[in-house]
């Protein structure tokens, strides 16, 4: 006999009844037998052992047989029972259970089934984006599990359950639909295989795929608005905007901006669920163009479309252009007087009765070899001596020339441009010489210094003399008034003998100065 721990309690009751059958007399049962089969339908995991008794209650000793196509291993005969282990189950099978008693044959059989948990589940790809308050729909694909039907599939939203369905089919593909909201932006949705053996004492087996992520949007069927002048003027930059109200989520758009072929690159900002854009036009050339500014959000595009004009009347120095559209030229032969001539560009534009001016300007500079001022720089030049005098001799020429004055003989330079004091040996013949790249100009320029008069010089020291002696008569006026205020006076040694006394207050006698 199998011991009774080694079988369920179910079983266990079946093998007491054929135990009973056997040992009762045969007259009770009657000609009547049964044959039993345990467990029944039972459920093994994957490469499982299961442990299966064929008991009948056929009195005597009947012959018990046990058929199937699995491995199977003899782990005890009774009278009336018969039990076998079922090795390596990996695929759902039948057993098999035959007895003959006094002639009669019955057969009892029951169904092994492998369970076994999903292999794969997916919830297939969402929409790149998905319009708020449209239906967005969720598929779930489920690989294996068993038995079928005991597998659920469930839809998620984050942790929210949006659908449960029983998985019919290999594979199995569960559908749900869901409200896009604006609030499942950027929420994650996924699916779940649900294998429950819990009525079969066994427990709940769950396999999830990785979550997909949703975008929402919201994108009005209004076009942009576009804030840009209707006429611009050729080489100046103007700012544009171009906005939108009632995007979501604002941040995600994008800006699409042109203006004829050129693109422009706009700063954009967003607030809530507005979106604005700043760009700089600056047109190039003349003529009509198109201006377009696009949104896009959601694989979705919004456009705003506006003519703007592109003219200018170009002057130079008041030669017109020779054509719309072509620059203001002039062809000169430049001399030396045109150096630093300014040439002023004006354009003019006019459209729908509103004119446009607009003026640039620039400096020419001619290259030319350098030359001095005659009018500036006399040849000849007398001056005084011990007098403060300056040469303005000048040169002109581009590039700026250097000027130098160097004495013929000694070599000695003569300052230029600048104040120095006149001596008697800058007296000689200079060489004026005004030097660049462009070449050289030379001018001989004679200095005269005059030796001043003698008289005018006698009269001077004169002056200087009497102003001495006013001083020193001062000086001593000065001395006398303090000592006779002070009563101190400083006496000779040899005219001690004589008596000497000062000054006493009044009332007081004066004391004599002894020997």
């Amino acid at each position: 006999m199998v011991p009774s721990g080694m079988l369920p309690a179910a079983h266990q009751v079946l093998f007491v009844f054929a135990l009973l059958a056997c040992l009762l007399p045969p007259g009770i049962w009657g000609q009547a037998f049964s044959l039993w089969v345990e467990p029944q339908e039972p459920l093994v995991p994957p490469r499982g052992s299961l442990l299966v008794n064929c008991s009948t209650n056929c009195p005597g000793t009947p012959h018990i047989t046990l058929e199937t196509s699995l491995d199977k291993e003899l782990q005890g005969r009774g009278a009336s029972w018969v039990a076998f282990w079922l090795h390596k189950v990996t695929d759902d099978s039948r057993v098999l259970c035959a007895v003959s008693c006094h002639g009669s044959q019955m057969s009892s059989s029951t169904n092994i089934t492998v369970y076994r948990l999903p292999d794969r589940v997916e919830l297939l790809p969402l929409p790149t984006w998905q319009p708020v308050g449209e239906n967005v729909t969720l598929r779930c694909r489920v690989v294996g599990g068993a038995p079928r039907a005991r597998v659920a599939v469930v839809l998620l939203r984050g942790e929210e359950e949006l659908s449960r369905q029983p998985a019919r089919g290999e594979p199995a593909e569960v559908t749900a639909v869901a409200l896009a909201r604006r609030e499942d932006h950027g929420a994650n949705f996924s699916c779940r295989a649900e294998l429950d053996l819990r009525p079969r004492g066994l427990g709940l087996f769950r396999n999830s795929s990785a979550p997909r992520q949703l975008q929402t949007f919201v994108l009005p069927v209004t076009p942009p608005r576009l804030d840009a002048p209707r006429v611009l003027e050729v080489g100046t930059s103007r700012t544009v905007n171009c906005s939108m109200e009632g995007l979501f989520p604002a941040s995600e758009a994008q800006v699409h901006w042109v203006l004829g072929n050129q693109m422009l690159n706009p700063e954009v900002a967003s607030h809530r669920d507005t979106l604005r854009a700043t760009a700089t036009a600056r047109p190039d050339q003349e003529g009509a163009r198109e201006m377009v500014c696009g949104i896009s959000l959601g694989g979705e595009n919004r456009w705003t479309r506006q003519n703007v004009t592109v003219h200018a009347l170009v002057t130079l120095d008041g030669i017109p252009a020779a054509g719309p559209g072509q620059p203001a030229q002039l062809h000169l032969n430049t001399t030396e007087d045109d150096d630093r001539h300014v040439f002023i560009c004006s354009a003019t534009l006019e459209v729908d009765g509103e004119t446009l001016r607009g003026n640039a300007s620039t400096e020419l500079r001619v290259l030319y070899g350098p030359k001095i001022d005659r009018a500036k720089c006399p040849k000849r030049l007398a001056w005084k001596e011990k007098t403060y005098q300056v040469v303005r001799c000048q040169a002109r020429g581009y590039p700026a020339p250097r000027l130098s004055c160097l004495h013929q003989g000694s070599n000695a330079s003569l300052p230029v441009g600048t104040q120095f004091h006149v001596t008697l040996n800058y007296s000689g013949t200079y060489q004026c010489q005004a030097a660049s790249p462009r070449g050289t100009d030379t001018l001989e320029v004679v200095l005269d210094v005059q030796i001043r008069n003698p008289r005018s010089v006698l009269a001077v020291l004169v002056v200087l003399v009497v102003l001495g002696l006013v001083i020193l008569a001062a000086a001593s006026m000065h001395i006398f008034k303090w000592q006779n205020r002070t009563g101190i006076y400083r006496v000779k040694t040899e005219n001690t003998a004589l008596p000497l006394t000062s000054k006493q207050p009044d009332g007081a006698e004066a004391e004599e100065e002894p020997s």
